[in-house]
């Protein structure tokens, strides 16, 4: 599924930086074009969806609530 997302792109010393407005990513080229290209990777692996490499530990929190 591809979805549309607005940047911002502007120049910082020899750097083209491109910032996602609608999420906080963003990244950098040395081109216009370079910087939305690698906010655009950026993006995808924003929304990647997480992969454990070994099962995660489940524990068990007490929390005192309210005084009876």
């Amino acid at each position: 599924m591809k979805r549309p997302f607005a940047a911002s792109v502007w120049r910082e010393g020899n750097w083209y930086v491109a910032q996602c407005l609608e999420v906080d990513v963003a990244s950098q080229g040395e081109s216009e074009d370079a910087a939305l290209e690698n906010l655009r990777e950026a993006l995808e692996l924003y929304f990647e969806p997480p992969r454990a490499t070994r099962p995660p530990k489940v524990r068990t929190v007490e929390v005192e609530i309210g005084a009876a």
